[in-house]
């Protein structure tokens, strides 16, 4: 199964230095998908699944972040597996894709990696869906996110990162999933201005670690005290991540 060329989008990542085709009615990667990447501490030689890649838009983004990256992603919707197979050709970006439930690890996938990167589901399954059938299946949480960080734990080499991005309300969640193969966890909240709540966060955790916890100071993306006009206003620090390929890992110390 594939998108039909009609259905598609030619999406600029990173000031156009990657180019992804997107569904346009259904699931659309964007900015949580280059912060994901930035917040990965792998170095070039590495490996990195994504799990639930969609297509491909994280993983892709952390891949022209750090050259020589031995990428793989599993996403369930075979649509988009496919159009994440031919994203990372489009992009020059070498990235192993499987069609396949987290749940049942498809065998090409059942090794050890350096980091496992995720964006889950955030929407409630209960609740209204999308008329469009693969943005419903992307966006609705039919999976607990303790299956998600399960899954993450089991691919992980001793030492290797957990990189997640979430809802800020789902915190109490994800630490609570993480003992006992996940430790020294450090929460990045995402601030959309000054002042303003968190509505979204990104989790480190490392697979054995055993360092406290940390909740680090919140990442403001726009200037301001409110939306003006069409202009994206988005702070020097969020402009050097979302439009200059740059990373976030200082941040985590």
């Amino acid at each position: 199964m594939t998108f039909a060329e009609d259905t598609l989008t030619d999406d600029k990542f990173l000031s156009g230095r990657l180019r992804l085709w997107q569904p346009s009615r259904g699931f659309r990667a964007a900015t949580d998908a280059v912060l994901l990447a930035a917040c990965c501490p792998a170095k070039a030689g590495e490996s990195v699944l994504d799990l639930g890649c969609g297509a491909g838009a994280a993983a892709l983004c952390l891949g022209l972040r750090v050259p020589g990256l031995a990428l793989a992603g599993l996403e369930l919707q075979a649509d988009y597996a496919d159009l994440a197979v031919r994203n990372a050709a489009r992009n020059g970006i070498a990235m192993d894709v499987v069609e396949g439930d987290l749940t049942r690890m498809p065998a090409r996938l059942r090794r050890d990696f350096d980091h496992v990167i995720a964006n889950p589901p955030w929407y409630p399954a209960g609740g209204t869906p999308s008329p469009v059938a693969g943005r419903a299946r992307a966006l609705a949480a039919h999976l607990p996110l303790d299956a998600w960080i399960a899954a993450a734990a089991r691919r992980l080499r001793p030492g290797g990162t957990l990189t997640l991005i979430a809802g800020t309300d789902s915190l109490p969640v994800l630490l609570a999933a993480l003992a006992p193969k996940l430790g020294s966890a450090a929460v990045l909240p995402l601030a959309p201005r000054e002042g303003r709540a968190p509505p979204r966060l990104i989790l480190h955790a490392k697979k054995g670690g055993r360092a406290p916890f940390r909740l680090l100071p919140p990442f403001v993306l726009h200037a301001g005290a409110a939306h003006d006009g069409d202009r994206e206003s988005y702070t020097p620090a969020a402009n050097a991540v979302l439009r200059e390929a740059g990373g976030l890992l200082p941040l985590f110390g």
